[in-house]
């Protein structure tokens, strides 16, 4: 796992390049799998909780199984690539993960099924703990905010694709189908990203011994622009999955009065997610990180903005944009976690997605206080303040030296 003595500059993989096209299509495959898989049981709660006879907010720990053990496993697998190899573990993940929502329709109680998937996220894990440092290692530094961009854009298309394609097969079929129909999905992906994705030409091994471990830890949080960063993320998250999760109430109410239908199609601006992800990837390798984090910021505040008007046209387009927005700042910031972090890539990237998922639960219980006293107006509040926090982070990072090489 090694590198080769021969490894050099001309080993990393260039923009346009045969072995750069199949790395950037294998981590979209991979990362559209993850993502799928992790996100598709959302839709069939109502059919789960006929079918178990569970409250709607037990039926919901089905995809809060598969999420929080994804998130407490980040840093353990990071540790993992760092001493046995990224591109190992991730063809492991995918086709762990694809297994376990094969045997999902198995379970035989609710109990089984949340162990199913919680055993699922904890395969999910090795994909998002290593993709970025994978990335960060072996494509060529000026390519690297275009092959991270692509990532997230599949991380993006797998979650709405995810969630759509399970709610239409149960509709057509049951809840037991749907799971067979992802985890198929998600065996093709295995085969194809293993298939596909180039052997690592930069690897270093690392020690995992206790004291090794520490000090890497130290020189990361030491370092002002990672743990900017990785406070970043939580900020960003939080303010991301506060306005999706609140929307709908906004909506069903008046002035809109949506159907539960309509408003589901909102998701559908995740596509909005996936073009930001690739376009914002290509501008930073143009014009650098530094320039392009507040500008995405800004966009998010202003859509945020937008959602304040009384007008549906006007709510959609502030939605819009902000997803556009959460999406340039999350492809920019994961991607200059890598460039800070050199060696300790892996690492890095999985306290960024810690500090990540972290803020899809704290911020966004406090949006929901600030629903029950002040409705939409208070949810803005507090998503502006998180917005505003990413903000001064990204205007203080635009001034921080790169780290010496």
């Amino acid at each position: 796992m090694s590198p080769s003595p021969a490894a050099s500059a001309s080993d990393y993989l260039e923009a346009g390049t045969p072995a750069y096209r199949r790395a950037t299509l294998a981590m979209c495959i991979g990362g559209f799998a993850t993502f799928a898989l992790l996100y598709g049981p959302q839709p069939l709660l109502p059919l789960l909780t006929r079918e178990f006879a569970v409250s709607p907010a037990s039926a919901s720990l089905s995809v809060s199984a598969g999420t929080a053990a994804m998130a407490l496993l980040l840093i353990p697998m990071s540790l993992l690539s760092d001493r046995y190899g990224r591109a190992l573990l991730m063809k492991l993940s995918l086709l762990g993960s694809a297994l376990f929502s094969l045997l999902l329709p198995l379970a035989g109680d609710f109990g089984q099924l949340l162990a199913l998937r919680a055993l699922q996220g904890v395969f999910i894990a090795g994909l998002p703990a290593t993709a970025m440092a994978w990335l960060g290692e072996e494509v060529a530094p000026r390519a690297q905010g275009r092959a991270m961009g692509l990532y997230i854009a599949g991380n993006a298309l797998g979650g709405m694709s995810g969630r759509f394609i399970a709610a239409l097969v149960a509709e057509w079929s049951n809840w037991q189908t749907a799971f067979l129909v992802l985890g198929a999905m998600g065996a093709l992906a295995a085969l194809l990203f293993w298939k596909s994705v180039p052997a690592s030409c930069h690897f270093h091994r690392r020690s995992l011994k206790p004291a090794a471990l520490l000090a890497d830890l130290g020189q990361i949080l030491r370092d002002p622009g990672l743990s900017r960063l990785i406070l970043a993320a939580f900020l960003l998250m939080g303010a991301f999955v506060g306005l999706y999760n609140y929307l709908g109430f906004r909506l069903h109410a008046p002035p809109f009065n949506l159907s539960q239908t309509a408003v589901g199609a909102i998701f559908l601006l995740y596509v909005m997610g996936t073009w930001a992800s690739a376009w914002s990837g290509r501008l930073v390798d143009r014009v650098g990180r530094q320039n392009v984090l507040w500008l995405m910021v800004m966009v998010m505040g202003t859509g945020l903005a937008t959602t304040l008007a009384s007008q549906l046209a006007l709510v959609i387009l502030g939605v819009a944009l902000f997803t556009f927005g959460f999406f340039g700042a999350h492809t920019t910031a994961s991607g200059w976690v890598g460039e800070r972090a050199r060696e300790r890539r892996a690492l890095a990237a999985a306290l960024y997605l810690t500090g990540y998922y972290l803020g899809a639960s704290i911020p966004g219980s406090l949006a929901g206080l600030a629903w029950s006293w002040g409705q939409w107006p208070g949810v803005a509040l507090v998503l502006g303040a998180c917005v505003l926090g990413v903000l001064g982070l990204a205007l203080q990072l635009r001034r921080l030296a790169p780290p010496a090489r």
